[in-house]
């Protein structure tokens, strides 16, 4: 079975049919830039463009970096203000020729998928999905089961939002070594620990695909830590998977 899974971020916009048997991609994914400023139309329109790549005219799953309730965005953090009180799933839905459409957080999504398909197969303790990108998106499982929109990104860590310190995008904007930067994901992720006592961390986003560079630096922390095993492809997958299960 495959179903279209789109993640909308806050620097690229990615799709791709995702066969859900395998919890694959079933074709290599596209991505376009996200559009600065990163407004509904305009971020819209590149999700268009995104399907229409493919030709695809089915159903669809997209992420939204934010809280999202009944399918209309709460919080908009690394995008437009305007996103605030929107309903995406109507919004796509319209622009798209009234294709059935299901949105969900980006971390959430990515979350799901690592769970069914990836490092967090089989976990039934507390998990949790972090993903390093442009922000700092969380999911938290316990039992197996999603608690949704966490955003433990937004944890104040020295005095600020901890995605300002431990994000990729503070690594590339401060030019951090990835020694300097794995510390402060340590510190965060010591935070993070202290509250939740997961026996799992998961990292996702980008720059889980350069885990070597900074996974080892990292220290004293007792959670079992392993980057994402869908890598950042996870967040189409589990938009797919969304979609699968209210069609």
């Amino acid at each position: 079975m495959q179903i279209f899974g789109v993640d909308i971020g806050g620097s690229g916009i990615k799709g791709a049919p995702v066969d859900l048997d395998r919890g694959d991609l079933a074709k290599e994914r596209h991505k376009v830039l996200t559009p600065h400023p990163a407004t509904p139309d305009g971020v819209v329109d590149k999700v268009r463009e995104v399907v229409e790549h493919f030709g695809w005219t089915g159903p669809i799953g997209a992420t939204f970096p934010g809280v999202i309730t009944g399918g209309t965005a709460r919080t908009a953090a690394n995008v437009d203000k305007s996103w605030i009180g929107t309903d995406i799933q109507k919004l796509v839905s319209d622009r798209l020729g009234g294709v059935p459409v299901t949105v969900l957080n980006d971390a959430d999504a990515a979350g799901v998928a690592e769970m069914h398909f990836g490092a967090g197969r089989g976990r039934t303790g507390t998990v949790i999905l972090l993903t390093l990108g442009t922000g700092i998106g969380s999911a938290l499982f316990t039992g197996g089961r999603l608690v949704p929109n966490t955003e433990l990104g937004h944890l104040e860590l020295h005095g600020h939002d901890a995605e300002k310190r431990a994000s990729s995008r503070a690594k590339e904007d401060e030019d951090l070594s990835w020694e300097h930067w794995a510390h402060r994901v340590q510190k965060y992720l010591a935070h993070v620990e202290m509250l939740f006592s997961p026996e799992l961390f998961i990292i996702g986003g980008g720059v889980s695909r350069k885990s070597h560079k900074f996974l080892p630096l990292i220290e004293d922390i007792k959670a079992e830590i392993v980057p994402a095993e869908l890598q950042n492809n996870a967040g189409i997958v589990g938009a797919a998977m969304a979609a699968a299960e209210r069609d």
